[in-house]
């Protein structure tokens, strides 16, 4: 049975984690964490989400460091924001807890803190702005494209709720990282965000990146490749977050084995690479 605490749990997406985590015959959530000093700290998990007790209780995340050491978790899931992640990815790496993180927003500087965390305290790690296995496959075709149709101009539009924090979404960044990875171009160099006012022609080497927030819209990408006479649309459309939680459970199960002190993300769990 793995042992499994999970963070942000009565969010959008936690709350789906845990009612998923129930349904596995070899997962086991044994400690749930809210916002720091929540209101709802000492609520069964299982009476707030409406699904029945489950003999967890909600912790508020400024207990994480004793929730670990006294449940003892082999893998802590990490779905808040930027700055809770980091501290509690270290707290996590420190109790010598394996981490399956989906937050994003995170800076340079805190990636770099993370994966310091992650390499001194050598515990295994699966990191991944998108779950979804669509996501991912469609990460591996517009790798493909991008070398095909390398001469075309590319343009990458990401629609998200009116709720969401960050901008560009993690994925659009991801997204941007492989293409340019794959083109060989510098990646701190190509990035336009957005255009206005006289902006002048289009430069070949650029990548625009465009952000839409509004309603309920739960994520869509899209990735335009512009030609000469025709053009490509590669979309990829998040019909409901469970398409978010069916990757979290794969990557549960792939954590265990994964390299130690390694960040290892979804297109490892699904051996895309």
């Amino acid at each position: 049975m793995i042992k499994v605490a999970v963070t942000g749990a009565s969010g959008r997406i936690g709350s789906k984690i845990i009612k998923a985590l129930l349904q596995e015959d070899d997962m086991e959530v044994v400690a749930a964490l809210g916002s720091p000093y929540t209101p709802l700290e000492g609520r069964d998990v299982g009476e707030l989400l409406d699904i029945g007790k489950m003999g967890v209780n909600l912790n508020g995340a400024q207990n994480l460091t004793p929730v670990l050491k006294e449940n003892n978790p082999e893998v802590l899931l990490e779905f808040t924001r930027a700055d809770s992640a980091v501290h509690n990815i270290k707290t996590a790496a420190e109790c010598g807890v394996d981490v399956v993180v989906g937050t994003t927003g995170f800076s340079d500087k805190q990636l770099h803190e993370i994966k310091d965390y992650i390499t001194e305290n050598k515990i295994k790690a699966v990191i991944s702005p998108n779950m979804a296995i669509g996501v991912n496959v469609f990460f591996t075709v517009i790798q493909d494209l991008a070398k095909i149709l390398s001469d075309y101009d590319i343009e990458i539009i990401e629609a998200h709720h009116r709720q969401k924090a960050d901008a560009p979404s993690g994925t659009a960044l991801k997204a941007y990282e492989i293409m340019t990875e794959a083109l060989g171009r510098d990646s701190e160099k190509c990035a336009v965000y957005g255009r206005q006012g006289m902006v002048g022609a289009r430069k070949p080497e650029e990548i625009g990146i465009h952000t839409i927030r509004g309603g309920d819209i739960i994520g869509d990408h899209t990735v335009l490749f512009a030609g000469a006479g025709e053009s490509f649309e590669i979309t990829h459309r998040a019909q409901n977050r469970q398409a978010f939680v069916t990757g979290v459970i794969k990557a549960v199960r792939y954590v265990l084995g994964a390299p130690e002190g390694k960040i290892s993300d979804m297109m490892d769990v699904l051996d895309l690479k």
